[in-house]
């Protein structure tokens, strides 16, 4: 078995290069050798849940996350709006735009809630039936999986 010869301060100028730019990963190759640099993502910071306003409804701007256990109660919920795909989540159409809908709002059957983004392409959720939101499970940007609760629709 032969060694494979590597210069530890070119590994060092990489990890370097990693932390300034904020890359995950690097690799340099030159003819039959290769490095490469693999550094674990900046680990995401959990949103805390927060309880929804009852007196006030209208008040609640900001999305509600909920609590990791509830999360198998909330996808049996009978108006629970499920993930139909892996994506990211939008509550609104772009960044300071008014989200599509709040927690206390009225919606219509076909109304859109909020727009998922999957491979590029920005899928629109629309409300299975009317009813109101009650609870908004997802901020936006978030990662959402297939099957995952978005929101209750009552």
């Amino acid at each position: 078995m032969s060694r494979i010869p590597f210069d530890p301060e070119a590994i060092r100028v990489l990890a370097n290069i990693l932390a300034e730019t904020g890359l995950t990963e690097i690799e340099i190759a030159e003819k039959d050798s290769r490095v490469r640099v693999v550094r674990a993502p900046a680990p995401v910071a959990a949103i805390a849940a927060v309880p929804a306003p009852v007196a006030a409804p209208v008040a609640a701007a900001a999305p509600v996350a909920a609590a990791a256990a509830p999360v198998a109660d909330d996808a049996s919920h009978p108006g629970a709006i499920l993930s139909p795909m892996v994506g990211v989540a939008y509550l609104s159409s772009e960044p300071g735009a008014p989200n599509f809908v709040t927690i206390g709002q009225t919606v219509s059957a076909g109304q859109t809630l909020m727009l998922i983004e999957a491979m590029k392409t920005y899928n629109q959720i629309r409300a299975p039936k009317a009813g109101t939101v009650t609870r908004i499970l997802v901020a936006t940007g978030a990662p959402v999986e297939y099957g995952e609760p978005l929101m209750i629709v009552e």
